[in-house]
């Protein structure tokens, strides 16, 4: 336990309003901001309100909702009543949201209005109550006449434990299991007050929020941590495009922000890279070191401005972050920080905070959590990545067999990721163990290395790595519009010229990458992905429906 504190949230937030009650602590870009004092005014009233709907230490309450303050107070009514949470990705399909809200048994769901569609055909078989998340009203005709009222307060105190169950958090993962991971007070609290051993945060904070709040990092590291430290978290009404979120930056000036890597590297790729690169006499110089890295470090004041120019932190996670634009960031001075972790984990495991980065490593385990690497191979040290602490999940579920899968008897967690520690005990992960391809003559390949190497060439925005037939094939996303905006001036019929000029960017990409990896990762072909592959809340690729 840290700092000998009572790991729940009621206990973790009392605090909180006790110093920095007047403190801003949620609000909209551009709108007026709720206070510390106001969140727990909000939190009471509304645990009222579900009283008034029978709701009862334990029971299952849904959000399925996009990021706002009321997403927030709607999570802390539900655990500070001993109630259970269960977060729902926004971009789940009603078939699947039907098929969790049955098997988690919620018994009312928080709805916000941009997402009251996807409730159209849901049943939910023990759903009694749906309410707007955006003013807690009820979606259709109330079974109670139970209304929230701002002025009015909860009757009852609930005494809630450390080893009460705060979330049921289904997983949508690469693989296309989605599975309830169990989450207690204690399991998230202690996750919380690690993370902020790792940076400190004070009421002149500024969180940026970009990431789904039920998704697990957000949740723990862009929600928790702020509103259990006195800092401002910020909410955008639409979708983070560039037309939203530049504005923002501009306006919030945050000084941390929250990213999974495809955001840092759409940026590195659609503007840094070219302006560092578009012209002959520029690459000449990219190829002398000092200079380099003087171009590096005025593209990295000018991205700083972008961001607002009082970013202190900028954490990477939910996927690996690109080599060649870790190595930009690094020398770009950017303040930017990686961690790695799982939904089963709450979620970090390991971090490396802003200044202490090593390109390609996650950095240390957490303190308080131990990590090992489970039968090493003898050459490389890679082996699985096993964890043991009070972040560790209790299971999957209804699902004991599974949980039994991948928990020891004595505590451990199996990742399920590959890893290798070097002599600092930073830790490298090397990808899925589900992903590897093992070659003809047993050797592992991994998917993840090569596609690093296939994003990194001109006009790529994605890649899969597939096995076919026994031989490695990639399929690859190109931006067709760049192709097409740089060939614009042609007299010949553009899109005759664009569908050859891919052609030959393919057969570039194909040379460019089996010239840059071990024989046993050679590409025998690569297709073209017409259309954007689906990915999870983190971007990560669905491989499962491709493989």
């Amino acid at each position: 336990m840290i700092d000998n504190e009572l790991l729940t949230f009621p206990t973790l937030f009392g605090k909180v309003v006790e110093k920095y009650g007047d403190k801003n602590a949620l609000t909209f870009v551009d709108e007026e901001t709720l206070t510390y004092k106001e969140v727990k005014n909000r939190i009471d009233s509304l645990i009222r309100f579900l009283e008034k709907l029978e709701i009862m230490p334990g029971d299952k309450v849904a959000i399925l909702g996009t990021n706002m303050p009321h997403w927030g107070i709607a999570y802390f009514a539900i655990n500070f009543m001993g109630a259970v949470a269960v977060p729902l990705l926004p971009d789940f399909l009603p078939n699947e949201i039907d098929n969790i809200l049955d098997h988690s048994e919620s018994k009312a769901i928080f709805v916000s209005a941009s997402l009251m569609q996807k409730m159209d055909d849901v049943k939910g078989k023990s759903l009694e109550h749906r309410i707007k998340l955006d003013d807690f009203t009820f979606l259709e005709d109330p079974t109670s006449e139970a209304v929230f009222n701002l002025d009015s307060k909860r009757l009852n105190v609930y005494e809630v434990k450390e080893e009460d169950l705060a979330a049921i958090i289904y997983t949508s993962g690469t693989t296309g299991s989605s599975k309830g991971v169990m989450l207690t007070h204690k399991n998230i609290s202690f996750n919380v007050l690690a993370c902020r051993k790792l940076k400190h945060i004070d009421d002149t904070d500024r969180f940026l929020s970009i990431l789904p709040l039920s998704h697990t990092l957000e949740n723990t590291v862009g929600f928790l941590l702020p509103l259990f430290s006195g800092a401002c978290v910020y909410y955008l009404k639409k979708a983070p495009s560039p037309s939203i979120l530049l504005p923002a930056l501009q306006k919030v000036k945050p000084t941390i922000v929250l990213s999974v890597p495809m955001v840092i590297e759409k940026i590195y790729y659609n503007k840094v890279f070219p302006a560092l690169n578009g012209k002959w006499y520029l690459r000449s110089l990219m190829r002398i070191p000092v200079i380099r890295k003087k171009l590096h470090q005025a593209a990295g004041k000018k991205l700083m401005h972008t961001f607002g120019g009082a970013l202190q932190f900028f954490g990477v996670g939910g996927a690996k972050l690109n080599t060649e634009v870790e190595k930009f960031l690094k020398e770009a001075e950017f303040p930017y920080a990686i961690g790695y972790g799982l939904t089963e984990t709450a979620p970090l495991l390991a971090g490396a905070v802003v200044g202490e980065t090593k390109v390609g490593s996650t950095g240390p385990a957490v303190e308080g959590v131990e990590l090992k690497i489970h039968d090493p191979d003898p050459l490389t040290g890679e082996g699985e990545i096993w964890a043991k602490g009070p972040n560790i999940m209790l299971g999957y579920y209804k699902e004991p067999a599974l949980s039994k899968e991948v928990m020891t008897r004595d505590g451990w967690f199996k990742t399920g990721d590959l890893g290798v520690f070097d002599e600092d005990q930073k830790l490298y992960i090397k990808g899925r163990i589900k992903n590897i391809i093992v070659g003809s003559s047993g050797e592992n390949i991994y998917p993840e290395e090569i596609e690093m190497v296939i994003n990194n060439f001109r006009h790529v925005i994605e890649s899969l790595v597939i096995e076919k037939k026994g031989r490695l094939v990639a399929l690859v996303h190109i931006n067709k519009e760049e192709i097409e905006e740089a060939y614009h001036h042609l007299r010949e019929e553009v899109s005759q010229f664009v569908e050859r000029k891919m052609e030959e960017i393919l057969q570039e990409l194909k040379i460019h990458v089996n010239a840059r990896v071990n024989k046993f990762s050679q590409l025998h072909g690569i297709i073209l992905q017409q259309d954007p592959f689906q990915k999870t809340a983190t971007k990560k690729i669905k491989r499962f429906l491709y493989t």
